[in-house]
């Protein structure tokens, strides 16, 4: 639930809040979408306090919120609202596309966590094969670049929508290409990149431990020539 929370507050919740906003209160389209915005930029706000340090990513997403705000009561246009999510899902693509053109593929810090579990043999695995094996680094790449052209594609599409879809369509198909395009990154990235960075770490760390055992046994062995007979 935990995991799920920031969700419904930055999906359900503003949805639910527009069309409460506009359908049972009467509002205008451009007041009630930028008060359904509401919600989610103080999270963000929220979260950046709570933890007492400006987290990059939380820090964009308030600032895109607030300035995109400014602009749509100052232009008059709801549309500019909808639109105001691409620039987070750009911004975020065109870093780690960058990164994976230097070299160090950004996504990689989310990702290793879920691949090594924590485990001790599988941190030093997968050490052992991010300085040493291509195959390994490569997918590593390729997890990075399918998340980069994912949230490139889902900027581009959120974009067309949100001027050429009326508004209280675009509300909830903003949300509907947000899913999706999280799908389709999901499946992808885990099938040419974490799944196969995963088998090879598994693999390493399993046969770091025979050969440990077996070193362990060979010791044995030699302690138990080397003992006195009795």
């Amino acid at each position: 639930m935990r995991n799920f929370a920031p969700l419904v507050i930055d999906v359900a919740v503003p949805i639910g809040a527009y069309y409460l906003l506009k359908n049972g209160f009467g509002m205008s389209t451009l007041m009630a979408l930028a008060l359904s915005s509401v919600v989610p930029a103080v999270r963000t706000g929220w979260g950046v306090v709570k933890a007492r340090e400006v987290n990059g990513m939380a820090a964009l997403i308030l600032v895109v919120n607030v300035v995109s705000l400014l602009l749509s009561f100052v232009a008059g246009d709801p549309r500019l609202v909808i639109a105001k999510d691409s620039a987070i899902s750009s911004t975020i693509a065109i870093g780690i596309l960058v990164s994976v053109g230097l070299g160090k593929p950004m996504m990689t810090a989310g990702m290793k966590p879920w691949v090594v579990k924590g485990d001790a043999r599988r941190e030093a695995a997968w050490a052992r094969l991010q300085g040493g094996s291509a195959r390994f680094r490569r997918a590593e790449r390729m997890f990075s670049l399918v998340w980069g052209v994912v949230l490139l594609t889902e900027c581009v599409v959120r974009v067309v929508g949100a001027y050429t879809l009326p508004v209280d369509t675009m509300v909830w198909v903003g949300n509907v290409i947000m899913v999706v395009a999280m799908g389709v990154g999901f499946l992808v990235s885990g099938a040419l990149g974490a799944g196969p960075m995963a088998a090879m770490v598994v693999a390493e760390a399993k046969s770091e431990a025979e050969g440990e055992r077996a070193e362990s046994f060979q010791d044995g062995l030699a302690s138990a020539d080397l003992a006195p007979a009795k």
